[in-house]
């Protein structure tokens, strides 16, 4: 084997340990598990989607309203639940979810 086939192959085998190992819509972020997450974790005090009507707080706000920001990303999700605020609950999950959360997010635009 030739030493720029072996250099294109080690390239293509690190892209690939890239894409798989970081999650987003690169990575087939899958929306319908973000809703799933969002209705179990997120829908007692946040809008979720068009189908809720009410959220127990009226502070928080609807999703919809959330990825209609101009700064919103799945970076700034994952900040935001690493570090809640007082008047959220620390929620652990995994960059995956984050990703499917962000993704779902993004549907609502």
């Amino acid at each position: 084997m030739s030493e720029s086939v072996r250099r294109v192959s080690l390239v293509w085998l690190l892209l690939l340990g890239c894409v798989l190992l970081v999650p987003g819509p690169a990575c087939g972020a899958e929306a319908n598990q973000g809703k799933i997450i969002a209705e179990r974790w997120c829908s007692g005090c946040h809008i979720v989607g068009p189908e809720q009507k009410s959220a127990a707080v009226d502070q928080a706000p609807p999703f919809a309203s959330i990825a209609a920001r101009a700064d919103f990303s799945e970076e700034r999700l994952a900040l935001l639940l690493l570090a809640p605020h007082s008047n959220m609950p620390k929620l652990t999950l995994s960059r995956f979810e984050i990703a499917d959360l962000a993704e779902y997010i993004r549907t609502l635009k």
